[in-house]
């Protein structure tokens, strides 16, 4: 492989730049001494000068005639006009009619408490007593079948004793524990028990109230 190819292009390189910067360097003489100046004139030749006169101003134009004044006739006015005009609305009269103010609302006042009733009278009441001061049971008055089981005990029946003393009504209020006793005691109270009645403001009256009685066996059991 040879190598001189590129040595060469490298001379030539050089070269080129040289000569262009002589061209340079020559251009550059030529226009600082005026050569250029010149070769200017040889090319556009010697410059012809032509006088030119001024011309003088046109002279000024007269100035025109004054107008005529022409005669102003004499000022007449013009005639009145009568502009005729509907008359004015006649006034609006506004009247306030003062309303009476309403009376105050009278309220009743609250009429007295109801008195309270009278008192019911007085009762006097008496309870029934037995005559004789008590009522009794005794082993006359015993069931048979009670007294052979001696049967005892107390029992409370409520009786209703009339006007006549004598017992209207009766039912056990209280058992003895045993209903033969309590069966029997309304029966004798009825058969043989007797009360003052009771009274109401000194008069009979029915009423009813509660006796107690005691069975009890007398002999040993």
């Amino acid at each position: 492989m040879s190598f001189l190819a590129p040595e060469n292009e490298g001379k030539n390189r050089v070269r080129s730049w040289i000569i262009v910067g002589l061209l340079h360097i020559f251009f550059g003489y030529v226009l600082v001494s005026g050569l250029a100046v010149q070769v200017v004139k040889s090319i556009t030749g010697p410059l012809e000068t032509v006088n030119i006169e001024d011309q003088a101003p046109p002279p000024d134009e007269p100035p025109p005639p004054p107008p005529k004044l022409e005669d102003i006739p004499p000022y007449v006015p013009p005639p009145d006009v009568v502009i005729e005009t509907s008359a004015p609305p006649p006034p609006t009269i506004t009247t306030q009619t003062q309303v009476a103010a309403p009376e105050p609302v009278r309220v009743a006042p609250p009429a007295p408490p109801a008195p309270p009733p009278p008192a019911p009278p007085k009762v006097e009441r008496t309870n029934p007593t037995p005559r004789g001061g008590t009522v009794t049971v005794g082993t006359d008055d015993y069931p048979a079948a009670s007294l052979r089981a001696c049967e005892q005990g107390a029992v409370a029946v409520r009786v209703t004793v009339g006007t006549d003393g004598r017992v209207k009504a009766c039912d056990v209020a209280q058992s003895s524990g045993h209903s033969r006793l309590d069966e029997r005691t309304c029966e004798v109270a009825q058969r043989r028990w007797r009360y003052n009645p009771g009274k109401e403001n000194g008069q009979p009256v029915e009423m009813t109230m509660v006796q107690r009685v005691r069975w009890v066996v007398e002999r040993g059991c």
